[in-house]
């Protein structure tokens, strides 16, 4: 008897289509994040007082921001995320780097399946293989570009209001480097990728590590 690990534990498959049934194929109900109540905030300062700090200064270095059509079976493909390249492509411009200068990265995963989606869109990955890039383990830390090291909204739920700013927040650490057993090492340059919607409004952040 095959075996699927789920939040709950170990199912039998019986179990696994009783607790875990699909929603949209292939999509199961444990493919959903939590959504969840929570907080963040961050405190942004000029250079010359991030500096008396004593830590290192982590600088935004490019923001963008992009809509899309509200309904989704009112755009041209449904499956393209216009609105995350777009952002990304702002982002990339502001800050003067490109897909391949970025370390490490937090996508907003509220369903496992938009990880992937947006790891195309920004550039990491060619269209339609971002999964392969997953299963060879590029994605992972030590891997080639390190995605949702904190575990993504999958791990630790969806405040909505304060997942973006809690993205940066793990950024920060990661280029500080106090992010302890999920550190990626050697951070400098990490983005987000908040998602609002499906792909309605999108903003992706760009940081930097100043010493």
């Amino acid at each position: 008897m095959h075996t699927r690990v789920t939040i709950e534990g170990i199912l039998d498959d019986q179990d696994a289509e009783t607790n875990n049934p699909v929603i949209a194929d292939p999509l199961h109900f444990f493919d959903m994040c939590p959504v969840s109540d929570g907080g963040c905030a961050l405190i942004l300062a000029s250079g010359e007082v991030a500096r008396k700090l004593g830590k290192p200064m982590i600088r935004i270095a490019g923001i963008g921001q992009a809509t899309d059509t509200h309904a989704v079976h009112e755009r041209p493909d449904p499956t393209d995320l216009s609105a995350v390249r777009i952002a990304a492509e702002k982002a990339y411009k502001m800050a003067g780097v490109g897909p391949e200068d970025i370390n490490v990265a937090e996508l907003h995963d509220a369903f496992t399946i938009l990880e992937i989606a947006e790891s195309e869109e920004v550039g990491f990955f060619k269209k339609g293989e971002g999964h392969l890039a997953l299963e060879r383990g590029e994605t992972m830390i030590g891997g080639k570009i390190p995605i949702n090291p904190s575990g993504g909204l999958k791990a630790k739920g969806h405040p909505v209001g304060a997942t973006g700013v809690g993205q940066i927040h793990e950024i920060v650490l990661q280029l500080r480097g106090d992010a302890e057993k999920r550190q990626v090492a050697g951070a400098r340059t990490g983005l987000t990728c908040n998602f609002g919607g499906f792909g309605n409004n999108v903003v992706v952040t760009i940081l930097k590590r100043e010493d």
